[in-house]
């Protein structure tokens, strides 16, 4: 009795053409649904106050924010709420004030662009000089 040898002398191979035909179209399904978008992002290191505070606060205009987004001008609740209704409003709070300078204090909770519409108002009313109320650091 012979028995055939059944192995040949060839190796096995793996055709590599069908795989690199469904990552190409994996590719270009990806480069289709993606949306290439820009985020300008500002890294900001916001400072701790620990100076002292100033005893005299002459020509100071305070504009209050809370998280809700209701305005108080120098501790009035104003019912604005677009950049040209605070500019009214802080137009009125700066008559006799040329070197008035504005203080911001908002909620830490209170929207980014509340914030932009008062600095958005103060450059429309012509206040140059605006600053932010921090809170001071204990203890240190």
């Amino acid at each position: 009795m012979k028995f055939q040898n059944s192995q040949s002398g060839t190796e096995p191979e793996i055709n590599l053409i069908p795989f690199i035909d469904v990552l190409l179209v994996i590719l270009i399904f990806l480069m289709l649904t993606t949306t290439y978008s820009r985020f300008n992002e500002l890294q900001l290191n916001l400072p701790l106050a620990n100076a002292e505070q100033l005893k005299e606060r002459p020509q100071e205009i305070t504009v209050s924010l809370d998280s809700a987004g209701h305005y108080a001008i120098d501790g009035q609740v104003i019912g604005a709420s677009t950049p040209s209704q605070l500019a009214t409003h802080l137009r009125q709070a700066a008559t006799g004030k040329p070197e008035a300078v504005l203080v911001i204090s908002a909620d830490g909770m209170a929207s980014h662009q509340s914030v932009v519409s008062i600095m958005e108002a103060a450059r429309n009313v012509g206040l140059a000089r605006v600053t932010f109320a921090t809170q001071t650091i204990s203890g240190s």
